[in-house]
């Protein structure tokens, strides 16, 4: 047994995962995994910087982390990053500071990496399951990007298009500081195009219609189902592998985009830091499912933050 650690510091949030890993059967047994929201990709699509107090709070996380992956005693650790600290100026500060609190490097992947993590984290344990058909489609919505990946045992296909949940909060509805409460139909219409058109960039290099099976990813997902099952609070083990139908994913989004701060703020099992953001995660899934025509989405808590535990083993 190797004991792992992978963190996985994207847009919106930064998670980590300590796990025991077994290379003769293939199995990650989880010992700690654990999420904070910190936006590092506050104003980045605006600025192209990441701001100093998002950096902060990231800092902070990672100080937090670094005393669990001590505990646990871990022997290998990968830092991954993506979207937003790709597209910083001032990455090297970011890369600096991680370095100094964790002792690693943060990788800054591309698209097409962040896609083949996703992919190996969210399907590596469906293998077998009779009543999910192959290819997959492996959708991980995040803050700043979404990856679309399509394959079988292995990845035919991937595409990382601009469009997340972050991303598009503030370039459609956020003006002078403040976020719309609740959104114009004008603006839920061109954050609409928007997904649209990254769909169109994402079907140039994806056969998103060929798959059988769609598997969605990340907190935007994760909290649709939350949402649709009415739970109390955020539970990952019924929200793992649950299914949610394109109607109940279009009822919860369009409920989403007409509630005001405070309604959504009023629902358990949506975390903090979502508030703001989950309708246009929402709106993603719902353009994908309707784009592809699936009828339903599998839910997975597993997935970037798995499948970087599995390059450690």
């Amino acid at each position: 047994m190797t004991r792992v650690a992978a963190v996985d510091c994207g847009t919106n949030s930064i998670r980590l995962l300590v796990a025991d890993a077994d290379p003769a059967t293939g199995e990650l047994t989880d010992l700690d995994r654990r999420m904070t929201i910190v936006r590092l990709g506050q104003g980045v699509d605006r600025t192209g910087r990441l701001a100093p107090e998002a950096l902060e709070r990231t800092f902070a996380a990672c100080r937090e982390y670094a005393a669990v992956i001590k505990e646990h005693g871990v022997e290998r650790l990968r830092f991954v990053a993506t979207s937003a600290s790709r597209d910083a100026e001032n990455r090297d500060d970011f890369v600096r500071g991680v370095l100094d609190i964790l002792g690693v490097e943060p990788e800054v992947i591309t698209g097409d990496q962040e896609a083949e993590f996703s992919f190996t984290g969210a399907t590596k344990e469906l293998t077998g399951r009779a009543d999910l058909t192959r290819p997959y489609l492996v959708v991980d919505i995040g803050g700043g990007s979404t990856e679309f990946v399509v394959g079988d045992d292995h990845v035919r296909a991937a595409r990382s298009v601009d469009v997340g949940c972050v991303r598009m909060t503030e370039r459609h509805l956020v003006h002078g500081g403040e976020v719309s409460d609740p959104p114009t139909e004008e603006e839920i219409a061109a954050m609409r195009a928007d997904i649209e058109a990254a769909l169109d960039l994402a079907e140039q290099s994806v056969p998103l219609r060929e798959a059988h099976t769609l598997v969605g990813l990340a907190g935007s997902v994760t909290t649709v189902s939350a949402i649709a099952q009415e739970l109390p609070g955020y539970d990952s083990a019924r929200i793992h592998h649950s299914r949610v139908s394109r109607d109940r994913v279009r009822e919860i989004t369009e409920r989403l985009l007409r509630s005001t701060h405070a309604e959504r703020a009023a629902i358990p099992s949506l975390h903090p830091g979502r508030v703001d953001v989950i309708g246009a995660g929402a709106l993603v899934l719902l353009a994908i499912m309707e784009r592809i025509g699936a009828g339903e989405v599998v839910v997975s808590e597993h997935d970037i933050l798995d499948g970087i535990a599995w390059s450690l083993a």
